[in-house]
């Protein structure tokens, strides 16, 4: 039984597979235009510019930050992964939010999609792969950055890589279930209120043990909380158990996203 059922599970997981990736391929195509560059390069830069300015601008006046194992760093080493994992958040939500939002209630591409093989979840799949391509590319270039300043080392750097892919899969899982209920293009407003404070309250140019305990409470359950202290473990070498929660936690919050985002997909564009 096992040895009939296992081959046809195989062939309709490589199935699916393929037709997310033929969605990806679609954007990789789209991608080519000279006027989406200049905006994935634009959303590059605020983090970047942060770095440079809080981390080496208020840096210069903090002489360093204790790590767990002991070890004290440059206040720019303690900034500069928190702004990688924004970096990731970043790229992942724009692709998730407002352009999937765009296609799917005003360029209606997703109709034309479904008019062929392509499942509800395959299209929110394929939108997800390639909001990590996204991601990455700029995950590499801010890393490639900060190899370059001397705030981590490039074997460190390599290690962090893998982390920052799953940040923005959290972070883009996430934002494709939350397209699904936007209503109009004002509702993005709050998304970027929500935005904004996770940026600046998940341990990204402070440590959470300077917050009121309630404060704190909230943190902690934020998701880019999670991946600032993920990064910031593999970035800086302070390794230990916790980061395995930090991984659990974001794959586990991408999966429900994903999952919400097919279903919700389904029941607006079947309607």
């Amino acid at each position: 039984m096992v040895t009939l059922v296992l081959p046809r599970l195989a062939a309709r997981a490589e199935r699916r597979f393929q037709r997310a990736a033929a969605v990806a391929g679609r954007n990789v195509a789209a991608a080519r235009h000279v006027g989406y560059w200049w905006v994935l390069v634009s959303g590059f830069f605020e983090p970047v510019l942060y770095l440079l300015s809080i981390g080496l601008g208020v840096g210069a006046l903090i002489k360093g930050f204790t790590l767990p194992d002991g070890r004290t760093v440059s206040y720019a080493a303690f900034v500069a992964p928190a702004m990688l994992a924004a970096s990731a958040m970043n790229g992942a939500l724009a692709e998730t939010t407002m352009n999937m939002f765009g296609k799917m209630k005003y360029m209606r591409l997703y109709d034309g999609v479904l008019a062929t093989p392509v499942q509800p979840f395959e299209v929110a799949l394929g939108e997800l792969m390639w909001a990590l391509v996204r991601g990455s590319i700029y995950s590499v270039a801010f890393l490639g950055i900060m190899v370059g300043m001397g705030l981590t080392s490039t074997g460190w750097a390599i290690a962090a890589f893998p982390a920052t892919v799953i940040v923005g899969f959290a972070f883009g899982g996430m934002g494709m279930a939350i397209a699904t209920y936007v209503r109009s293009w004002q509702d993005f407003d709050y998304i970027m209120v929500v935005q904004f404070a996770m940026f600046l309250f998940s341990g990204t140019f402070a440590p959470v043990d300077s917050y009121a305990w309630f404060m704190r409470i909230v943190v902690e359950v934020t998701p880019l909380y999670h991946g600032v202290q993920l990064l910031r473990g593999l970035a800086t070498g302070a390794l230990g158990w916790g980061l395995l929660g930090h991984v659990a936690y974001l794959i586990a919050l991408a999966s429900v996203g994903l999952v919400i985002a097919g279903r919700r997909m389904g029941v607006l564009l079947y309607k």
